[in-house]
């Protein structure tokens, strides 16, 4: 799976968990260079607390595209600090 933003690869790898429709990355495979912090947070019930980066590729921004969780709940444990994408970022098989 990779992730892709503007014709870049944001995130590639074999190894996503798909999670209600939505492809996480592992950190490792997710290009943090592209990544920028973001203030939004959101809330799950059975997941925790999401953080969100906006995704960045030269001068084309692309707000709150990005979102992890950082601690999870025992239910996510298998998922937690993967990177899912959204908004203008496609996700290809």
């Amino acid at each position: 799976m990779r992730a892709v933003y503007e014709g870049v690869a944001i995130a590639e790898s074999d190894t996503t968990i798909e999670v209600e429709g939505n492809q996480y990355f592992p950190p490792d495979s997710v290009r943090q260079d592209r990544l920028v912090q973001s203030e939004t947070t959101s809330y799950c019930p059975w997941k925790g607390t999401a953080s969100y980066y906006h995704v960045r590729v030269n001068d084309k921004v692309s707000e709150d595209a990005a979102w992890y969780y950082p601690s999870v709940k025992e239910e996510a444990k298998h998922f937690e600090g993967y990177v899912a994408f959204w908004k203008d970022v496609k996700i290809e098989a």
